[in-house]
């Protein structure tokens, strides 16, 4: 440690102006002062563990945390929902409507014996359409809204530490950020092109690139028995992000289209590239919005479209999924997930048994602690010994130590 070395005085420096320096005899002092703060006597309090203190602190944990538990297991477990795992669907031979294998699916209703019997078909694809896979469930019973239509993803590592870097804040605000000052997160997506055709990709980075763009559309009520036209149950894309992200961090681009191209796997959205007319106005592209806001798990759900005012009503139903997105190149799954909420969000017991769970370790240390007090009890020290003398303790106690 060079630096609490003494410095070596030079043979050049002027020795008469050594021999002149005051020589200080006063030895000075380490002691800290004699202060609250440097002495460690701030007013603290310290609870002392005993039996008495303990033992009805785990019964009153477990008396406040089992019915919290009970109450949102109850709660949670109401939530209703369908959920149809479509990644096999292109495999479809059959031009008619097959039986979806269970292992593709998954339901909880609140009503027992509540089977939606779903079907799926596929529809080829043509030179300007990509395949459609259509999914055909039946509601027995009516659906209270509100209702979420939201898609699943498995296997998707979101969090990947490059990933998660990999877009340009400035671009996103609507900044028209010049080649050379975009950020380096961007790479290697940040320009196309060579020469006098170079441009700059917008919106730039991994993560803009890999926008899930299946899509879906509104569920269909058959009622074609009964002799009227079919119902459509509307899903809203409106305010189904984050209200920081719509007021903040997405603007209007104030990119020259002819400046900017979009990122490779945008083609077939915009085969043309961009124009005046359908450049993206990403503040109020909310699907947009919300798949750049990164999960932490490689399974995730992403909100699509709720209806908050009309219940989905009983009966046969049918949703259209235009199928763009490949995951069979990363080994995941793509699902269709239909379903209500609580107060405490969608179907997750986690939070419940959590609660659950702290309430019965309680409840068990409390018992078996108390049952020790009872047949096995052990002396309690005096507690006046960890006072010091001015509060009435034992003033010869720290000589003691």
């Amino acid at each position: 440690m060079n630096f609490l070395r003494r410095r070596r005085v030079s043979e050049d420096e002027d020795e008469d102006d050594i021999q002149e320096a005051p020589i200080s005899t006063t030895k000075k002092s380490r002691k800290p002062p004699n202060t609250a703060f440097r002495q460690q006597r701030l007013k603290a309090w310290q609870p002392i563990l005993t039996p008495k203190s303990v033992i009805p602190l785990l019964f009153l944990i477990a008396l406040i945390f089992a019915p919290l538990g009970i109450a949102i297991l109850l709660t949670t477990y109401n939530v209703q929902l369908m959920t149809v795992d479509y990644s096999k669907c292109h495999e479809l031979t059959a031009q008619k409507f097959e039986k979806v294998p269970s292992k593709y699916t998954s339901y909880h209703f609140k009503h027992k014996n509540t089977n939606p019997d779903f079907q799926w078909r596929l529809f080829n694809s043509t030179d300007s359409s990509p395949q459609t896979c259509v999914v055909r469930f039946t509601l027995p019973k009516n659906l209270d809204p509100p209702i979420y239509l939201y898609y699943k993803l498995t296997n998707f590592f979101q969090n990947h530490r490059k990933y998660v870097e990999s877009y340009d804040l400035e671009q996103l605000k609507g900044i028209a950020v010049s080649e050379g000052s975009l950020t380096d997160n961007c790479k290697p997506l940040m320009h196309s092109g060579e020469g006098d055709d170079r441009k700059i990709i917008y919106p730039c980075g991994l993560i803009a690139n890999s926008l899930f763009n299946d899509t879906f559309s509104n569920p269909v009520l058959l009622n074609a028995q009964n002799g009227d036209d079919n119902q459509t149950y509307v899903m809203s894309s409106k305010d189904i992000s984050w209200s920081s992200d719509r007021k903040h961090k997405f603007k209007k681009t104030k990119y020259d289209p002819k400046d900017i191209v979009p990122p490779p796997n945008w083609q077939a959205m915009f085969p043309e590239g961009y124009n005046d007319t359908n450049i993206p106005d990403l503040s109020e592209w909310e699907h947009f919005q919300n798949w750049m806001r990164t999960a932490g798990l490689p399974s995730f759900y992403k909100l699509y479209g709720k209806n908050v005012t009309e219940p989905l009503t009983s009966g046969t139903y049918e949703i259209s999924i235009g199928m763009n997105y490949p995951v069979t190149i990363f080994g995941g799954t793509k699902s269709v997930v239909i379903t209500t909420n609580s107060i405490f969000g969608g179907r997750n017991l986690a939070l419940g048994l959590i609660y659950v769970i702290v309430a019965v370790i309680s409840l068990v240390l409390g018992i078996g602690f108390l049952l020790q007090h009872f047949f096995k009890p052990r002396r309690i020290g005096d507690h006046n010994y960890l006072r010091n003398s001015e509060n009435g303790g034992n003033p010869n106690f720290r000589d003691q130590l």
